[in-house]
């Protein structure tokens, strides 16, 4: 069974991006949404946590661009609809609030 992941509070306000690494399998997905989106911000610890574990990462388009953030190469930008794909292809959906 395949669990989409879905953060959408700033990693730098509480401990959920951690906790969620910490439980994500192999076979799961995890959408950054919302303030979430910070943590692409090179040079912090969340960014290095993100990009050394390899995990399937998908990051909502249009918050990274309303937070100017950039999308790194190693996670997928996706709008809205793709969203909606993600959460039908995955078993479940986590949604860490």
């Amino acid at each position: 069974m395949s669990t989409l992941h879905v953060l959408s509070h700033s990693p730098f306000g509480d401990d959920r991006l951690t906790s969620c690494l910490r439980l994500i399998g192999s076979a799961d997905a995890l959408l950054l949404s919302g303030d979430s989106v910070y943590a692409l911000q090179p040079g912090t610890a969340p960014f290095t946590d993100l990009q050394s574990r390899q995990i399937k990462l998908f990051v909502l388009a249009e918050d990274a661009q309303a937070r100017a953030i950039e999308v790194p190469d190693w996670a997928e930008a996706i709008d809205y609809p793709a969203f909606v794909e993600l959460s039908i292809h995955h078993d479940k959906v986590n949604s860490w609030l």
